[in-house]
C-alpha cells in the first residue's frame, strides 16, 4: 500500500498524459505525416493497451474488492453498475458537446483555423478524460499494484496518439510548433479528470470498486465508440487488429513486470 494524496494525483496524472503526449508528438517537429497503415497500427495499438488496463489494472482489482466484502451471488453488482455508468458518462459528454473525431473530422471541418483548433480540443478532452479519471482513482486506492500499472499503461498509450495527433493538426493546415503544443496541451486535460476521480473516491470511501469500475467503463467506451473504428478506416482493419493484439500484450507485460 502506498498513502494516497491529492498531490500524487495530480503528478501521475501530469506525466500520464503531458509527458506521454508530448513525447510522442515531439517527432511532428521533423516529420510531416505518417502513413496510413502505420497510422491505423499506432491506434490500434493504442486500443489494445487501454483495454488491457481496463481490464488487468481496473476491473480485476474491484472485482477482488468487493468479493473479499461479500461472497454473496450480487457481491459484483458494484462493479458492474460502475462500468455502466462509466459508459453512459462519457456518451453524454459525446453527445452534448460539440467536437470532431480525431481523423474523419478533417474533411468537414469549417475553413475558420481557430473554430478547427477548438473542435479538435474538445474531442482530445472527451478522449483524454477517463484515462485521468482511471489515473486519479489508481492513485486513490493507496495500491501500488493498481496505481502504477495504469499509470504507466496510459502514458504509454499516449505516445503513438500525441504523434497522430499531432500530424492531424499538421494536415489541417498549422505548423509545427502549433502542431506540437496544441497536442501537448491536451494531454494535460488528463490531470482534471484524475482530480475529480480522486476528489470522489475521497469522499465517498466506500466506493472504490465503483470508481474503478466507473474509469474502466469510460475507458472502453472511448476504444469501441472512438479509437478502433477511426483505426480500421478505409480497409486498414488487419493491420489495426494486430496493433490492438500488441498493445494488449505491451500492457499485460507491463503489469507483470510491476507485479
Amino acid at each position: 500500500m502506498v498513502e494516497p494524496s491529492l498531490g500524487a494525483a495530480f503528478v501521475a496524472s501530469l506525466l500520464a498524459g503531458g509527458v506521454g503526449t508530448g513525447i510522442g508528438a515531439v517527432p511532428v517537429l521533423f516529420v510531416r505525416r505518417i502513413a496510413p497503415r502505420a497510422e491505423s497500427a499506432l491506434a490500434g495499438f493504442s486500443a489494445g493497451v487501454m483495454l488491457a488496463a481496463a481490464f488487468v489494472s481496473l476491473l480485476l482489482p474491484a472485482l477482488g474488492m468487493v468479493q473479499r466484502d461479500d461472497d454473496g451471488a450480487f457481491a459484483s453488482w458494484p462493479v458492474l453498475l460502475g462500468v455502466a455508468l462509466g459508459a453512459l458518462a462519457i456518451d453524454l459528454l459525446h453527445r452534448t458537446s460539440p467536437h470532431e473525431h480525431f481523423q474523419k473530422g478533417h474533411e468537414g471541418l469549417t475553413n475558420r483555423r481557430m473554430a478547427r483548433v477548438w473542435l479538435f480540443a474538445i474531442a482530445l478532452a472527451l478522449h483524454n478524460v477517463p484515462e485521468g479519471l482511471a489515473v486519479g482513482v489508481g492513485v486513490a486506492s493507496g495500491d501500488a499494484q493498481v496505481s502504477l500499472p495504469v499509470t504507466l499503461g496510459i502514458a504509454v498509450q499516449n505516445v503513438p496518439e500525441g504523434l497522430i495527433v499531432a500530424v492531424a493538426f499538421l494536415a489541417a493546415g498549422y505548423s509545427k510548433t502549433q502542431a506540437l503544443l496544441v497536442t501537448l496541451a491536451t494531454g494535460l486535460v488528463e490531470p482534471v479528470g484524475a482530480l475529480v476521480g480522486y476528489g470522489f473516491v475521497q469522499v465517498v470511501t466506500s466506493a472504490m470498486p465503483s470508481a474503478l469500475a466507473f474509469a474502466a467503463g469510460a475507458m472502453l467506451y472511448v476504444v469501441s465508440h472512438e479509437i478502433i473504428p477511426e483505426s480500421h478506416r478505409e480497409g486498414r482493419s488487419a493491420v489495426a487488429t494486430f496493433g490492438v493484439v500488441l498493445g494488449v500484450l505491451g500492457m499485460l507485460q507491463v503489469d507483470s513486470w510491476l507485479g
